[in-house]
């Protein structure tokens, strides 16, 4: 069983690639929730945990993190990818 871990900090575009952005700026979005990553997670077809109580390493204050269960079909890279697409039409 394979549990990847999105942080918020991935998908947020206020943040450099260098303070913990995993996607390009054009699908990031500003200051997502672990609640919409994780119905965007559950869009793309995964079950997701959301774990609110948890800090981000590179930050100081807690935002959650969302792990993602049994994703052994996908990449991390192609799961941002499509979580960030999902996250850009949850807020269209």
């Amino acid at each position: 069983m394979v549990e990847n871990v999105i942080w918020p900090a991935a998908l947020d575009a206020a943040l450099s690639r260098n303070e913990g952005r995993r996607v390009s700026r054009k699908q990031a979005v500003t200051e997502p929730t672990v609640d919409e990553i994780a119905k965007a997670v559950q869009q793309v077809g995964y079950d997701a945990v959301i774990e609110r109580e948890k800090t981000y390493p590179r930050e100081y204050d807690p935002r959650g993190r969302v792990l993602v269960k049994d994703a052994d079909d996908a990449t991390k890279s192609d799961l941002l990818g499509a979580v960030a697409a999902y996250l850009q039409a949850l807020r269209a």
